[in-house]
């Protein structure tokens, strides 16, 4: 498996932390953290990302996506200072729903939700 995560061209992206890979012929799975007891420490997430970044060889990963919650802004900023060549972007599917929830509750289209 490790010479399929070679040909790793641009894609790596972490929800959570399920750990998939963007490979040609398709996605795959390698791992997947439970968080739960350290979702709000940076420092605990910073190193997890960072341990999975070594371990694909960062040469091989352009980009990590997340969800745009502070924890995880500061711990792309983190991943960002280390490996200069590594980019961090919030998840636009996150960041769509939570702009859709804030207009949800506007009151011109909140009633009409609510029925």
């Amino acid at each position: 498996m490790k010479d399929k995560i070679e040909l790793l061209a641009s894609h790596t992206f972490v929800h959570g932390c399920n750990d998939v890979k963007e490979i040609p012929s398709g996605s795959v799975f390698l791992k997947s953290i439970d968080t739960s007891d350290v979702i709000k420490d940076c420092q605990k997430i910073f190193e997890l990302l960072d341990n999975i970044v070594e371990e694909i060889r960062e040469e091989n990963v352009v980009q990590v996506v997340t969800d745009d919650a502070s924890n995880l802004v500061a711990v792309g900023r983190m991943l960002m200072e280390k490996r200069t060549k590594l980019f961090w972007s919030p998840c636009v599917a996150h960041c769509l729903v939570l702009v859709l929830e804030d207009i949800g509750e506007l009151p011109i289209f909140y009633n009409t939700i609510a029925n």
